[in-house]
């Protein structure tokens, strides 16, 4: 006798099933794309003219100038400083901040509180936190920590805190059964579980870090970006293609160290 195969309980969704809604979607994001595109103040007579401008950068871009390659090591050494100092920090803020935020084990208010944080973090752009803390305690590598450190006190909070409102329960209930206090239920049900998830987010955030402060260097806050603009404001496109050369050489093996070890703690 054959047994009975399992009833399936999915079903598509009514925007799915239904055809003259699923094309009325359809229509309407066609249409707003078409308004959005025709309502954007393109000038096309200047993107014509500077089409000529961009192959003649491009063109002076090659080949590429290390000659100066003392001051290249130099702007990459403070940017991967950067980047480690930011994610330690940042890293070792958003644990607390995660634990506020989750919902299944802070009170409300508290829970409200590391909310408001990690939107708070994760509201602004790098570059703007970037221009604001260099207006607050000036140029230097002070101020692009200070950005990553904000940046990644968003990123992994968040993501952290997902990760503990995501844990096997169980283990918290039988640990506060036997008569655990809250910081013991941390450090014997809630931290064994999401290490893995933890380690990953600080891998992903020293790349994310090692990349973003190229990007705050640009005003004024350190590292490389500090170098590369200043080699496209002086026309040194051929030192400025070398720097970017570099820049994703070395994201290409952080890259390749951060997936084996990711794959060792897996």
């Amino acid at each position: 006798m054959s047994t009975p195969r399992p009833r399936r309980t999915w079903r598509k969704p009514p925007a799915i099933a239904n055809p003259v809604l699923r094309y009325s979607v359809f229509v309407l994001v066609f249409a707003y794309l078409y308004w959005a595109i025709a309502s954007l103040p393109f000038n096309w007579d200047r993107i014509v003219q500077g089409l000529p401008r961009a192959v003649r950068i491009f063109g002076s871009a090659f080949p590429p100038e290390f000659a100066r390659s003392q001051l290249m090591i130099s702007g990459f050494t403070e940017s991967i400083q950067m980047a480690i100092i930011a994610t330690l920090v940042g890293v070792a803020i958003s644990i607390p901040v995660a634990i506020m935020a989750a919902r299944t084990i802070s009170p409300r208010p508290v829970y409200l509180l590391g909310r408001g944080i990690i939107i708070l973090a994760r509201s602004f752009h790098p570059v703007i936190v970037a221009i604001i803390f260099v207006k607050a305690v000036g140029f230097g590598a002070l101020a692009g920590i200070l950005t990553l450190v904000l940046y990644s006190l968003g990123f992994v909070g968040k993501l952290l805190a997902e990760a503990i409102e995501e844990v096997d329960y169980g283990q918290i209930e039988a640990i506060r059964a036997s008569g655990a206090g809250f910081l013991k239920i941390l450090v014997y049900a809630v931290f064994p579980q999401i290490l893995p998830r933890q380690v990953g987010l600080s891998i992903y955030q020293l790349d994310s870090n090692l990349r973003a402060s190229a990007v705050v260097g640009v005003v004024g806050a350190g590292g490389i970006g500090g170098t590369l603009m200043n080699a496209f404001r002086r026309f040194d496109y051929d030192f400025a293609f070398a720097i970017l050369i570099v820049l994703i050489g070395i994201i290409l093996v952080s890259e390749g160290i951060s997936g084996r070890i990711r794959r060792g703690i897996a």
